[in-house]
């Protein structure tokens, strides 16, 4: 088996708050291949973005890290172990070098004061020894690579002089012209109209066969990984439940959070079939339920199992994972 481009290993996360430790993340384990894409989905206040983040170490100053998590970064033929990453010289590899991140939403990225041309050559400038008239070159060529009309004029206006796409689209320019080999893509579709995500949506596709770059593609909506992802990890409450190809997870979902997702989705094939949310809302970090996290909204819940025990990950013939104790029982049963 070929060695993962980024290897995430017990990941648990708590931040200090004045009510005490909040834990955000649990226990959270994926691995991403080189030019893979791995869709990390589910409700808001899942845990994604702070998982995502814990990659480039970008969390607050009061994110407290489990001693047994790892974070493991295989490039150019060495191991980086991100946690042992502690001046800014050192983490210059995973915040735009190695590792990109397009943010949910680009107009609080970018410096309102200075030009998306600058910002673009400035970052180039840290991560490289190219002199500025080179950075630009390169900064209006991404510019033009990710189809924003008139780059070189482009070049020298604010962000507030783009409409949402084009930020959007400024933010993968920036976000590429480093050439990272892993892109962290939070939410990048989400606040844009379907004819840009559309764009948004094949314009990443394109790049990734182009670079060979691996991207971690965050969203709640089922639909674009269906169309982005290879694989799919499925997050509820800071925990990961389940874990497989997009094929095997969308057409054969074995955790009923995951199957309740797909039910609230509209079907082309039924309009009239009326949407179906997931009962209820997910818990607060600082009242979370014991046993599964799901069982106070699971519509097949097995009682008192579920609330006391916490499942474990179960991996089916086909390599599909799930943490659920009705696909436990299913399994022994089988």
């Amino acid at each position: 088996m070929s060695t993962p481009l980024i290897s995430v290993k017990d990941l648990t996360l708590s931040f200090k708050t004045d009510e005490g430790l909040v834990k955000a993340v649990d226990n959270v384990s994926f691995d991403i291949a080189p030019g893979e894409v791995m869709g990390l989905v589910g409700e808001s206040g899942s845990g994604k973005s702070v998982t995502a983040k814990s990659l480039m170490l970008l969390n607050p100053d009061n994110a407290v890290y489990d001693p047994k998590s790892s974070i493991t970064l295989n490039v150019d033929d060495q191991s980086v172990d991100v946690f042992s990453l502690k001046k800014a010289s050192e983490q210059m590899i995973i915040r735009g070098g190695a590792i990109s991140m397009i943010f949910q939403e680009p107009m609080a990225s970018f410096a309102p004061a200075i030009s998306i041309g600058e910002q673009m050559v400035e970052q180039l400038m840290i991560h490289s020894t190219m002199n500025h008239a080179r950075a630009k070159e390169i900064s209006i060529e991404m510019l033009t690579r990710v189809g924003i009309p008139d780059p070189a004029q482009r070049f020298g206006q604010y962000a507030f002089e783009f409409s949402g796409g084009m930020r959007q689209r400024a933010m993968v320019a920036m976000a590429l012209s480093t050439k990272p080999k892993l892109l962290i893509a939070d939410e990048p579709t989400t606040a844009l109209d379907v004819t840009i995500q559309a764009q948004v949506i094949d314009l990443m596709k394109d790049l990734v066969k182009e670079f060979h770059m691996a991207i971690l593609f965050i969203t709640h909506d089922l639909g674009v990984i269906a169309q982005t992802a290879d694989q799919v990890a499925v997050m509820y409450l800071g925990k990961l439940i389940e874990k497989g190809s997009v094929r095997q997870v969308l057409r054969n979902p074995q955790h009923p959070y995951t199957q309740g997702l797909l039910d609230a989705l509209p079907r082309l094939d039924d309009l009239d079939r009326p949407l179906k949310p997931v009962e209820g809302d997910i818990p607060s970090p600082l009242d979370r339920p014991s046993g599964c996290v799901f069982n106070t909204r699971c519509p097949v819940t097995l009682g008192n199992e579920c609330e006391t025990i916490i499942p474990k990950f179960t991996t089916n013939k086909d390599g599909q994972q799930v943490a659920c104790l009705l696909a436990q029982t299913q399994e022994a049963e089988a």
